[in-house]
C-alpha cells in the first residue's frame, strides 16, 4: 500500500498565504441556500459527496415542502428518499434527517442546538457539519470545518502533515485567529474548486506559487 506524500512544514508562510486567499476571494460566501439553521443543518447533510448547486436545485423545492422540523420528523422515509433522490446516497441522508429531525423535537425543543457537543448528538452530523451549522447558522465559530478540498489545500501547502480531519483542524485552528477560521475554511475551499482543483491543479494560475512547496511551477 502506498502512503500519501505530504510537504515539508511550511506554516511560517501561513499569514502571508491566508492574505493572498483573502485578497483573491474577498467575498467568500457559503454557496449552499438556507433561510435559518434547519435548512443548513439539512442542505449540509446533503451536500456529502453532492455539488453546492445540485444540493441548492433540490432544496429550492424541498424546503417548500418540508417548512418546519416537524414535517422532516414526521417524513416518510421512501418519499423524502425520493425528493434528494439527486444528491446521492439518498436512502442514508434521508434516514439522517429524519432521526436529527425527531432528535431536535424531542431533546431540543423543537430547535436546532447551537453548541459542538449537542450537534454532534444528531445522526449525520459530523465535525465539519457542525462547525458549519454554529459558524453561518449561529455566528459562533467553534473550529474549521475540514472538507475535502480543506484537507487536500492544507497538506498541499504545507499546514498539515495529517489526513484526519479532526487533526488537521487543530493544526489550523494554531495557526488561524479564531475569528478568521470561518473565512479561511471558505477561501480555501474556494481555491480548491477554481485553482487547485484535485486532478489539474492550475500553478500557473495560482497567486500562492511562489510559496506553495507543492507547486508544480
Amino acid at each position: 500500500m502506498t502512503t500519501q506524500s505530504r510537504s515539508p512544514d511550511n506554516s511560517k508562510n501561513f499569514n502571508q498565504i491566508f492574505k493572498l486567499l483573502q485578497n483573491e476571494y474577498p467575498n467568500a460566501e457559503p454557496m449552499l441556500h438556507f433561510k435559518n439553521p434547519l435548512e443548513l443543518m439539512v442542505a449540509t447533510i446533503l451536500s456529502a459527496q453532492c455539488t453546492d448547486k445540485q444540493v441548492n436545485k433540490v432544496t429550492q423545492v424541498l424546503f417548500k415542502k418540508y417548512l418546519k422540523v416537524e414535517d422532516f420528523a414526521n417524513a416518510s422515509l421512501d418519499e423524502l428518499g425520493k425528493d434528494i433522490y439527486t444528491t446521492g446516497f439518498y436512502h442514508q441522508k434521508a434516514k439522517h434527517i429524519i432521526g436529527s429531525a425527531q432528535i431536535i423535537i424531542t431533546e431540543f425543543d423543537g430547535k436546532v442546538p447551537d453548541t459542538m457537543e449537542d450537534l454532534l448528538k444528531l445522526p449525520g452530523v459530523g465535525r465539519k457539519t457542525a462547525n458549519i451549522v454554529l459558524a453561518r447558522g449561529f455566528g459562533i465559530i467553534e473550529g474549521i470545518a475540514v472538507d475535502t478540498h480543506v484537507t487536500r489545500l492544507s497538506q498541499k501547502l504545507g499546514f498539515t502533515q495529517y489526513s484526519d480531519p479532526k487533526k488537521i483542524e487543530i493544526d489550523l485552528m494554531a495557526l488561524a485567529q479564531k475569528k478568521d477560521l470561518e473565512n479561511l475554511s471558505m477561501t480555501l475551499i474556494l481555491h480548491g474548486r477554481n485553482v487547485c482543483i484535485a486532478r489539474r491543479p492550475k500553478c500557473g494560475e495560482c497567486v500562492m506559487n511562489e510559496l506553495c512547496p507543492s507547486s508544480e511551477v
